[in-house]
């Protein structure tokens, strides 16, 4: 390995046009956002170091075999992500990027493509309205004064309808240079009249600079990796990102299952599924994806680069279509319990679920299969129960071992022990070491837990389990309607328990129809409609109401009274002996 003689950034640019730059699999994708990139500008416009890269020098011989990518030139934030992978078949040879990729796209990006991210407050969807296309622009029309975080030239990412990709947009009394534009002007001669027409002195500072920063000096500094072996690739590859915050053990770990993979593209197949379950609702990386193997066939859970063997790689490949399968089905299965990316508070408590699943070969269509009814019941009445008692949160790989003991004592000799038949809930509390005894002060916070509080829904759902949560045909609803309280003078609310009524104590679940016809129906009209002398004790028992004055004067009486039946209630819910279905 040595160091070559450095290129300038119009060079690396070219280079990547002609695939001579190319992306290993190894390589995780581009995650940088549109903030870093025109900091990264910044940076070089006014000649501070980028730090040195690292390329491979690959062979045709060698390059069979391995996979690469094209580096991305159209990002879309969620929605394009992705790189293109290439055919390296009659490509003599080329660099392979070990090191720099993000650096690399985000110059290829502001030079040559487009980035798009979502506008704050609007929906996730892939439309321009959402997701707007966007190129990076210069001002050129003064240097930036006293910021914050020290830059002087402002980049930005502009709306593509808006500019319609001028080289010159100008709003605002801004005057603003696509970045992009300057790659055009390669002859002196014409640059120099072009630079000329602007009157402003910082224009011409600003686009002069921008011209020798990109394709006049030569900063691109790089190592060259010449010898073929793609595991001294690997080790070099790992021995530089695994000392430092910017790649993570989860990307080391597909980086080695990626360079073991022999069938099946290792990356394209984890993306996928990550966009998959993204389509049912859920957002989750592939560190999910990764761990749920480890916790499927690994002793030892966490992210080490040792708990990735070549032979774990290989097991991973082999057992891959199943394992996605029972992801999948899990993922299905949670969303019939109603579960939002919001209210599922803990990803890592799937993975139970999962294992579960995958080793009871019992992950087809589980989700709708009749004989698995009783045991999907007790699976939601677990997921929301830990999720209320945050099991998972700080030590989740400990809990996750612990909980695994439930089903084998040897991952590698057993995966689930024969005489578990159903999913057993009793024995995983049993197995958890962490203190998750709860007692009056504890249930007393969580039934103060907010409507819009995430995890709302899993205390409603625990007081109300018999509703439609597979087809979504539930509401929160106050009581006590929101209406009411909000028409009160502040007096009032004060003596009435206004840091209550938006609380689990003045909330229910409804079905959606029955919501509906409720309204803002104040709270006694609503029971005397619904009820009659024969039906009332069970209609107010299944509301989990209590039979007193229901006036909102009353509240005060209402609140304590509900308060003591939601705490026995709660109680019983959250007890370890008494969650079986």
């Amino acid at each position: 390995m040595s160091f070559q003689t450095p290129i300038t950034i119009s060079d690396a640019i070219e280079k990547i046009d002609s695939n001579q730059f190319l992306l290993p699999a190894i390589q995780r994708e581009f995650i940088w956002n549109h903030s870093k990139i025109e900091w990264l500008f910044d940076s070089i416009m006014r000649n501070y170091p980028i730090s040195s890269f690292l390329f491979w020098k690959v062979e045709e011989t060698t390059s069979k075999g391995y996979r690469f990518y094209k580096f991305i030139n159209e990002y879309r934030e969620r929605y394009k992500t992705h790189n293109e992978e290439i055919s390296t078949n009659g490509i003599s040879s080329f660099n392979a990027v070990l090191d720099g990729q993000q650096r690399l796209t985000s110059l290829y990006l502001g030079l040559k493509g487009s980035f798009g991210y979502k506008e704050y407050r609007r929906k996730w969807e892939d439309t321009e309205w959402s997701i707007p296309t966007r190129h990076l622009y210069l001002n050129i029309t003064t240097e930036l004064q006293d910021e914050e975080d020290g830059r002087i030239y402002e980049f930005s990412f502009l709306e593509k309808s808006e500019t319609e990709e001028s080289e010159i947009y100008e709003a605002n009394e801004q005057k603003w240079f696509k970045v992009g534009a300057i790659l055009n002007y390669t002859e002196d001669e014409a640059f120099d009249e072009f630079v000329e027409e602007f009157e402003s002195s910082f224009s011409r500072k600003a686009i002069r600079q921008l011209r020798r920063t990109i394709m006049e000096k030569p900063i691109i500094n790089y190592f060259l990796e010449k010898d073929q072996s793609l595991d001294k690739a690997l080790n070099i590859f790992i021995r530089i990102n695994s000392g430092g915050e910017p790649l993570n053990f989860s990307d080391l770990l597909m980086s080695i299952a990626v360079a073991n993979w022999t069938k099946k593209d290792a990356r394209k197949e984890i993306h996928k599924l990550v966009d998959s379950i993204r389509d049912k609702g859920f957002s989750i990386s592939k560190d999910l994806i990764l761990k749920s193997f480890l916790y499927l066939y690994s002793r030892d859970i966490k992210f080490r680069v040792t708990n990735f063997s070549k032979g774990n790689a290989k097991d991973f490949e082999t057992e891959w279509e199943k394992i996605r399968d029972s992801i999948l089905s899990t993922f299905d299965l949670i969303k019939t319990f109603g579960f939002t990316d919001y209210t599922l508070t803990s990803k890592n408590s799937v993975i139970p679920i999962i294992y579960y699943l995958y080793h009871k070969n019992i992950y087809r269509d589980y989700s709708t299969k009749i004989e698995f009814k009783e045991d999907r019941e007790s699976i939601k009445k677990w997921l929301h129960i830990v999720l209320i008692k945050r099991i998972f949160g700080g030590t989740s790989d400990s809990v996750l071992s612990q909980i695994r003991r439930t089903f084998t004592d040897n991952v590698v000799e057993m995966k689930i022990k024969p005489e578990i038949t159903s999913f057993p809930v009793n024995s995983i509390f049993n197995h958890i070491r962490k203190d998750t005894s709860v007692g009056d002060e504890f249930i007393e916070e969580v039934l103060f837990t907010q409507k819009d509080n995430q995890y709302a829904f899993s205390i409603l759902s625990l007081l109300y389990p018999d509703l439609d949560y597979r087809n979504n045909n539930f509401h929160k609803d106050h009581i006590h309607s929101a209406f009411e309280f909000n028409n009160l003078e502040a007096s009032d609310k004060e003596s009435y328990g206004w840091h209550t009524y938006n609380s689990i104590y003045n909330l229910q679940m409804l079905d959606a129809n029955e919501n509906m016809s409720k309204s803002n129906m104040n709270l006694l009209d609503w029971v005397e409609k619904e009820t009659n002398e024969n039906n009332r004790t069970q209609f107010l028992n299944a509301h989990l109401i209590p039979d007193v004055d229901l006036n909102l004067n009353e509240y005060g009486n209402f609140h304590e009274k509900r308060k003591a039946l939601l705490l026995d209630k709660m109680k019983t819910l959250l007890s370890e002996k008494t969650v079986s279905v």
